[in-house]
């Protein structure tokens, strides 16, 4: 379930390292533990081997998701065939903050660092924290090697407008964006053919299916847990409250839940929260989540909100007939509004530590490149990147799954702000876990906005 967002993938335990000069590997076995700080260190630092005459070397770090490691490795010896006299070194690993951290304290840093945020090693994280990204603004207007477009009007609006990328809110970007898994709502697209439905581009209008639905003995909704809220709580405040207020609430703002925009984020939820499955809470839980998921496959329920990991969750279970997956972004609050679908997304930096910056750039913005993103989307399994165009390449399932953004959505991707910890208060309690109360009926709207107001409070204190 969650653990197989496409973004946040479980990381096997493996501890093999694959030190791949784009083609030839070299295995050891490494298990220092991760530095407490990522400030280069001064001294202690092994001579690397020398490069051939005239020949520069880039050394690119990645970590090894359940995309697999031959992607990097084709894209690694692309981007070689294009630059002679340069050779990419390139370190991948299912554990790769078990395997750079040594020679990064002795001062020898990969030039390119291929790790998302999120991960339980904060490495990330720690670098950010450590002012010790190198600015990628630059690469932005750089031309895409081989093509007549820069790196920016390729991307995806809003991938490198929001608080991972841009994480001293200076209006400079410092982590680029990779491979990404958008959020929304699931459906079985060939009931709606059958009975002659539109899918619903405004909440309007899914109130109305939601009444259609009923008569018929369906219900409009269900979720496999109440943590599925939280991409679909994002994507909804931001289409209520716009982007400043948006922004404003995940600081946990003296007053953002006091708003009109915010009371109707609140409204629709608890109206969705009468339209939905009524079996939905007793199996909403880590052991029985697929009974909920099961619902829209037997055309029980007509939406659930999820993520493209569902497709092979349920891969073997039983259909309605005639059953195909259907995807789409959240119902717009207004006619012509904003539909807005949340995303998991990976990022891709440069430590200050590097020593070729600039051939790391170069590097970063060919990976932009129709070559490299065909060969990132090859895979048994694509890696899809945030790229103009890119859904149009793809086939089956997943050219519906990642033409969200392509088709208007707008792409949604900050969180609530991080906090000391507040004994007895989360995100996850706060604002998702109390849906299934709505749903039973255990918990009235009014008390769930005050809980959210009290506990926002106390987070708004602990805010780091």
């Amino acid at each position: 379930m969650k653990a197989k967002k496409v973004l946040s993938l479980v990381l096997a335990a493996a501890m093999t390292l694959s030190l791949v000069a784009c083609g030839n590997s070299k295995e050891e076995e490494n298990n220092t533990p991760a530095p407490e700080s990522s400030a280069p260190a001064d001294n202690g630092s092994e001579e690397a081997k020398e490069p051939a005459a005239g020949e520069q070397t880039l050394k690119v770090a990645a970590v090894e998701t359940a995309y697999g490691a031959q992607m990097w490795q084709d894209v690694c010896a692309a981007f070689e065939k294009a630059n002679p006299g340069v050779k990419v070194e390139l370190t991948i690993d299912k554990k790769l903050e078990d395997i750079i951290p040594p020679a990064m304290k002795a001062g020898d840093y990969p030039d390119v660092i291929m790790r998302a945020v999120g991960a339980e090693s904060a490495l990330t994280e720690t670098f950010i924290k450590d002012n010790n990204v190198v600015e990628m603004t630059d690469v932005l207007a750089m031309t895409v090697p081989g093509e007549d477009v820069t790196v920016g009007e390729k991307i995806l609006p809003g991938f490198v407008d929001n608080s991972i990328t841009n994480p001293y809110g200076d209006g400079k970007t410092y982590l680029m964006p990779m491979f990404y898994g958008p959020c929304g709502l699931f459906y079985d697209a060939g009931l709606f053919e059958a009975k002659g439905w539109t899918v619903p581009t405004t909440w309007d209008e899914m109130w109305e299916l939601g009444d259609k639905a009923k008569a018929e003995g369906i219900a409009l909704f269900t979720y496999p847990t109440a943590g599925y809220f939280d991409a679909f709580f994002y994507a909804l405040l931001r289409e209520t409250a716009g982007n400043d207020k948006f922004q404003e609430a995940l600081r946990y703002g003296e007053g953002a839940w006091d708003t009109p925009e915010a009371q109707q984020t609140f409204d629709i939820i608890a109206k969705l929260a009468s339209y939905t499955e009524k079996t939905t809470p007793a199996n909403a839980n880590d052991n029985d989540f697929r009974k909920n998921q099961q619902l829209v496959l037997d055309d029980k329920a007509l939406f659930m909100p999820n993520g493209n990991w569902v497709i092979g969750e349920m891969a073997d279970a039983p259909r309605a007939e005639g059953f195909k997956w259907g995807f789409t972004a959240l119902p717009a609050v207004t006619e012509g509004g904003d539909r807005a679908s949340y995303t998991f997304f990976e990022q891709i930096w440069m430590p200050k530590g590097a020593v070729n910056q600039d051939l790391g750039k170069q590097f970063i913005a060919y990976l932009y490149s129709d070559e490299a993103a065909e060969i990132f989307a090859s895979g048994e399994t694509p890696a899809v990147q945030p790229i103009k165009g890119m859904a149009d390449k793809l086939e089956g399932d997943n050219k519906i799954y990642y033409s969200i953004y392509d088709t208007g959505a707008i792409a949604v991707m900050d969180a609530f702000a991080t906090t000391d910890p507040v004994e007895g208060v989360t995100v996850r309690t706060t604002f998702f876990d109390p849906i299934n109360s709505l749903v039973s009926g255990d918990k009235t709207e009014e008390q769930w906005v005050e809980q959210v107001k009290k506990d926002s409070d106390a987070l708004r204190a602990a805010l780091k």
